[in-house]
């Protein structure tokens, strides 16, 4: 049984952790077959992603028997073979990517959840930087992403601490948009899918790097970058429907081009 789920449907890419007796928490064919379906994911045809788990969790993180075992890929090839190309998919996708986050999302499974440019929760869910209780650092871009949703001194404490954080915290935080009722979460990211890829596609790539841009870059650099992407969305299909369809007072229909 393969250890990813990968459906297209509509424009919806859907990638479903599974692996529920363990927690979908990852070993190597698990992130290697991760790889393979976010590659899938660059087709035009694809116009939102959507990242969850199956069963009662989103991710536990690495499989620790995996770490331990002898014959295993070693910390060194985990990191740099498994979970980085994985944080670099994510951000280099030119579609907004979702996390739905079903259950409990640790270690880094929190953090691939808190790279996606979306983060719902299920009420029951639940964040944990579980790293400092077994001797680690937080990894997959979690000391990159966590400071900046929440600061640094949040950030530092729920790293040291290895504090669970609940969706309801999450969001008053603002390490996530939203939580929905358990009975109600798979429909609200439905509605949150299908609204994304209706939108203009293009338009929402542009304002995905803008962001990451704004990470690194000086104002006066940034409102160029603003000037140089602006002018790019300017010249695509989806901005003279919209514009039309402003004009004529109808909606839109983009095609993600």
């Amino acid at each position: 049984m393969s250890s990813i789920i990968f459906e297209s449907l509509s424009g919806i890419a859907r990638i479903t952790f599974n692996r529920p007796d363990k927690l979908n928490s990852f070993n190597r064919e698990m992130a290697l077959e991760m790889q393979d379906v976010l590659k899938q994911c660059q087709s035009d045809e694809t116009r939102c992603v959507v990242i969850t788990g199956m069963g009662k969790a989103f991710s536990a993180g690495q499989d620790l028997a995996e770490v331990v075992d002898p014959q295993g890929p070693g910390m060194a090839r985990i990191l740099s073979e498994h979970y980085n190309p994985i944080i670099l998919a994510i951000r280099d996708l030119r579609k907004p990517v979702v996390a739905a986050v079903n259950g409990v999302a640790a270690g880094a499974g929190a953090n691939i959840a808190l790279c996606c440019d979306i983060v719902v929760a299920a009420r029951s869910a639940s964040f944990i930087q579980a790293f400092s209780k077994i001797g680690l650092i937080p990894d997959s871009g979690g000391t990159f992403f966590l400071p900046r949703l929440v600061g640094h001194q949040k950030a530092s404490a729920l790293m040291m601490m290895g504090d669970k954080i609940t969706s309801e915290e999450a969001e008053r935080l603002g390490m996530i948009y939203k939580y929905y009722d358990d009975e109600s979460f798979a429909a609200e990211v439905d509605k949150i899918t299908s609204t994304l890829a209706s939108m203009p596609t293009v338009g929402l790539a542009h304002t995905k790097k803008a962001l990451q841009w704004s990470q690194t870059h000086t104002l006066i650099e940034q409102l160029q970058n603003e000037d140089k992407l602006q002018q790019r969305a300017a010249t695509s299909e989806d901005f003279k429907e919209g514009v039309q369809a402003f004009l004529e007072k109808r909606v839109p229909v983009f095609k993600g081009k």
